[in-house]
């Protein structure tokens, strides 16, 4: 008879290993960091602005580019372009009356583009 999954997930042991624990304290980032990291991917959680992202790594589009493309109203996409850039994820520009969005830096292709590798392994 075998354990069920759960059974072998579940440790049973008491004993604390100080030296690890202690290794692991040392090089965990300050609390606002790691609640700033967790921001970031509670923005990557959404499948519209995932979408987005994505569109924006192959070139700067506007609101009705972009809308066009994922079948939305430009409120819709103008709601999450404002949480991309909140995020610091985005950037924009304005040229005459078109304001045109793009990836803020490389770091978020990066981000991306690892999460990525990881889901198609």
């Amino acid at each position: 008879m075998y354990p069920c999954d759960a059974e072998l997930d579940r440790c049973d042991c008491n004993t604390i290993h100080e030296e690890v624990v202690a290794k692991v304290r040392e090089h965990m980032p300050e609390e606002s960091i790691l609640l700033d990291l967790a921001d970031i991917f509670k923005v990557f959680s959404d499948s519209t602005r995932v979408k987005i992202l994505y569109a924006l790594f192959r070139a700067e589009m506007c609101v009705c580019d972009i809308s066009v493309l994922l079948g939305m109203t430009k409120s819709s996409i103008s709601h999450q372009l404002r949480v991309l850039k909140q995020a610091n994820l985005v950037k924009n520009r304005r040229e005459g009356k078109v304001v045109y969005y793009s990836l803020a830096d490389e770091h978020v292709k990066v981000i991306f583009d690892q999460a990525l590798i990881h889901v198609c392994e």
